[in-house]
């Protein structure tokens, strides 16, 4: 008989210390076992909108902090085009430890499994509750089906409301790694102006509604 996993340890009332601590304690999954250390959500406690990605990537890893590399770059590039204020929106992941398969030396990102994006929703879900978003931006599929269901396509649904009481609105778009995976300019171009279209949305709805 397989030994039951533990639980995340995620404290009652949640604070941002409290969480960042208690993730330290995770073992959950096993993905803590080769990070080196869990990364949760950073930003302003009472933000209007919260976005979620799928995990942090190596240089998130390694720092702490959630989308400090490469795609950090064009989230922030995209948030300014769209007219969303950088301070008004907490950043965090579906999954809070680095997955990853080594390449020679390098750490080459790969997408977690099921199992444990569900065992680490506890923890998205303390956010939720700490910072009560007005709105949810999904960023990717691993994201968009752990928090809206398996049946959600983030190239059908992108930029439009679905229905969920996360928050009053939730919306999906791609993940901006997927911006730096276009195989050329005019690609990376036309992928980068879809998705500022899709925050310019989150945008509209947030000026509609006083926000």
């Amino acid at each position: 008989m397989s030994e039951e996993r533990p639980t995340a340890p995620v404290p009652g009332r949640p604070t941002p210390r409290k969480l960042h601590e208690a993730v330290e304690e995770c073992r959950a999954c096993d993905l803590w076992e080769g990070a080196t250390q869990g990364v949760m959500g950073e930003g302003a406690r009472r933000a209007s909108v919260m976005m979620v990605g799928e995990q942090p990537g190596d240089r998130e890893d390694r720092e702490g902090h959630p989308f400090v590399g490469p795609a950090g770059r064009i989230l922030d590039k995209g948030l300014e085009r769209a007219g969303i204020a950088r301070e008004d929106v907490y950043i965090t992941n579906a999954v809070k430890h680095f997955r990853y398969k080594m390449r020679g030396k390098r750490r080459i990102h790969q997408k977690p499994d099921r199992w444990q994006v569900t065992a680490c929703l506890p923890w998205l879900e303390a956010e939720l509750q700490m910072v009560k978003p007005e709105a949810v931006v999904l960023l990717g599929a691993t994201a968009a089906q752990a928090l809206a269901g398996s049946k959600v396509r983030v190239n059908r649904d992108r930029g439009r409301p679905l229905d969920s009481d996360l928050a009053k609105l939730v919306t999906v778009t791609t993940h901006p790694s997927s911006v730096l995976r276009a195989p050329d300019d005019e690609q990376r171009h036309e992928a980068m102006d879809a998705f500022v279209e899709d925050l310019r949305q989150v945008a509209g709805w947030l000026k509609k509604n006083g926000r």
